[in-house]
């Protein structure tokens, strides 16, 4: 299963709906899809020549450097993509009692598209599919957020730094800092005007000096649906909780996040999340991704 879907992949990065905490990823379109018993494969060229656009990208800044060598530290672009989609729990868990969000998800890191099953009711289900989103539930409060902004938030947390290969992504280096007594890079990420619906969303990563693995993620969320006179909201500190290496990629345990204060440190512990039950699959049904018969298509 795995060989066959090695010798036939392909990447699209669609621009995706905004969603909440990291609501980005760029558009690149692949022409040819092939399928194959009932599964979406792609050409096997499509990944290499993928690969080498980001990495002659990327290695043009010195920022880009960094978020590079940072994907090789992390098991490779290649091998990302390679994998297939990735499926996973994510338990997002406010200290505040606020709504938690808890779900089994499948997301398809070719074209970011995703599946989430509710991890208390595996009836009750939402996603979205490229182009719009989607709610399947008998209780209208099975899902008491945003589904349609949170359907590909995660990917931003488990998916970094890969998710920063695309085009309308712009890469600064900023000075160095330290933290927990390493030593790390600092690279602010930002987006061209059009990308997503909320391009003036940031993120700052870091990215240590020796290990080139990402340790921190601070970010703001500027989603024009939450903010409709401009603005954001204050700014997260998301600190990578240990590490777990599947299929040759290397992602966090899980994640601590902490409202940025002075001086660029973690203040108030606001979230508690859990990344677990993480595997890549692949062959697919081709309609995996689809929104499912009487699904409620949102808006």
């Amino acid at each position: 299963m795995k060989l066959l879907y090695k010798l036939s992949l392909l990447l699209v990065l669609a621009v995706i709906v905004s969603c909440k905490e990291t609501p980005k990823i760029t558009t690149e379109t692949a022409k040819e899809v092939v399928t194959e018993n009932d599964v979406i494969t792609y050409p096997e060229t499509w990944v290499a020549s993928r690969v080498s656009k980001a990495k002659e990208r990327l290695n043009g800044t010195e920022a880009g450097k960094v978020i590079w060598n940072a994907m090789e530290a992390h098991g490779g672009l290649d091998t990302w993509y390679a994998n297939g989609p990735v499926t996973f729990r994510f338990n997002y868990q406010p200290l505040d009692g606020k709504t938690a969000r808890d779900s089994y998800q499948t997301v398809d890191t070719w074209s970011n598209r995703a599946v989430h099953t509710s991890a208390t009711d595996s009836s009750a289900k939402f996603g979205w599919t490229g182009e719009k989103a989607w709610v399947m539930a008998k209780d209208s409060t099975a899902f008491a957020y945003d589904t349609k902004f949170w359907a590909l938030t995660p990917l931003w947390f488990v998916g970094h730094p890969f998710v920063l290969s695309g085009e309308g992504v712009n890469l600064e280096l900023l000075q160095p800092t330290t933290f927990k007594d390493n030593d790390y890079n600092v690279v602010k990420v930002t987006f061209d005007a059009g990308t997503g619906d909320a391009p003036d969303d940031y993120y700052i990563l870091y990215v240590n000096k020796e290990s080139n693995k990402i340790a921190v993620m601070r970010y703001i969320v500027s989603y024009p649906e939450y903010f409709k006179d401009g603005g954001h909201a204050p700014e997260k500190f998301t600190e990578f909780i240990g590490e777990q290496t599947v299929d040759g990629i290397t992602m966090p345990g899980g994640f601590k996040t902490y409202w940025t204060v002075k001086n660029d440190q973690p203040g108030e512990y606001i979230t508690k999340i859990d990344f677990t039950d993480v595997s890549f699959e692949s062959d697919l049904p081709k309609d995996f991704f689809d929104a499912p018969e009487g699904a409620k298509i949102l808006e």
